[in-house]
């Protein structure tokens, strides 16, 4: 299964660190869609307190044993659905991102949102997984 990830031509890509905007996956053996993770930890309590990159971290943690029960990676993900409290913390998720892909970009949507389904939530990412 080939999966093309890149940008268009004459586009000014400025997160190139972050995702590409097109990822293109040819007869992928199985997708995997994972819920949105907050950033609760093994015992079901919220981690990170206020740290926006500490709960971006445990975000990308809990979507990692995520694939990784389905039996996919973070090189598998070509699509991410970021849901953000404050967008102002921006450079916070992108240096938690920045920890868990450094290649294989996904394609990504940054949302901000007035509030989560837990009122400590500052961060909840979805994402889809293209396995060959």
């Amino acid at each position: 299964m080939p999966i093309t990830r890149g940008n268009p031509p004459g586009q000014k890509h400025m997160r190139a660190t972050v995702y590409n905007h097109f990822v293109r996956v040819d007869q992928p053996k199985s997708m995997i869609f994972i819920s949105g993770q907050l950033a609760r930890g093994e015992d079901g309590k919220m981690v990170g307190g206020t740290s926006m990159l500490e709960q971006s971290r445990q975000v990308l943690r809990n979507i990692q044993a995520a694939l990784d029960a389905a039996g996919a990676t973070m090189s598998d993900v070509v699509w991410t659905t970021v849901f953000t409290t404050d967008m102002r913390e921006f450079r916070e998720i992108v240096a938690a991102r920045e920890e868990f892909w450094r290649d294989n970009l996904p394609t990504s949507t940054m949302i901000e949102i007035s509030h989560l389904t837990e009122p400590e939530a500052k961060i909840e990412v979805q994402v889809i997984a293209a396995v060959a």
